[in-house]
């Protein structure tokens, strides 16, 4: 007989980033309250970090509800994001690091697998590198552990594929 699966993954399109900041940014140079301010916002692709600097809390706020509200539009969960402390820049700035979370974390894939097994139902959850890989004989096991995963409010954003 055979066997069931689905993968769990957490991807984030690294192009559609790229296309918000600059939609953000556009957004940003041309609204009233940022006139001739000193702002940026850098994309460093191959760290997944986006660097914000703003001249005071107020900018940077704002900087971030145009960035969050133009990665929502374009399909990118918040959940995939995380921002640090802000921190002191130079001349007076504030300088706050995102980062970009793509793939399950070791941790988070763990409480998932745990979640899963909690279930009680006949799948397997294996952890391969950043994806997490759910097995059965049954279809019906597989749909329920979507449907239970979907309910919860996880703190990862997850994608379900590769159901065959």
């Amino acid at each position: 007989m055979a066997d069931f699966s689905f993968d769990i993954t957490s991807k984030v399109d690294l192009q559609e980033i790229d296309n918000a900041i600059n939609q953000a940014r556009k957004e940003l140079a041309n609204r009233y309250d940022f006139k001739g301010a000193k702002f940026s916002i850098d994309y460093n692709r191959e760290e997944k970090k986006i660097t914000l600097v703003a001249g005071d809390d107020f900018k940077l706020r704002g900087i971030k509800d145009s960035l969050g509200m133009r990665l929502t539009k374009r399909g990118i969960s918040l959940k995939s994001i995380k921002y640090n402390e802000p921190e002191k820049a130079f001349e007076g700035n504030l300088r706050q690091i995102v980062e970009i979370t793509d793939g399950i974390p070791k941790e988070r894939a763990k409480e998932l697998a745990q979640i899963i097994k909690d279930l009680r139902l006949k799948v397997q959850a294996r952890i391969e590198e950043d994806k997490i890989r759910v097995v059965s004989a049954k279809k019906d096991d597989l749909q329920t552990v979507i449907a239970h995963l979907k309910s919860i409010d996880f703190p990862v954003y997850l994608q379900f594929c590769n159901y065959r």
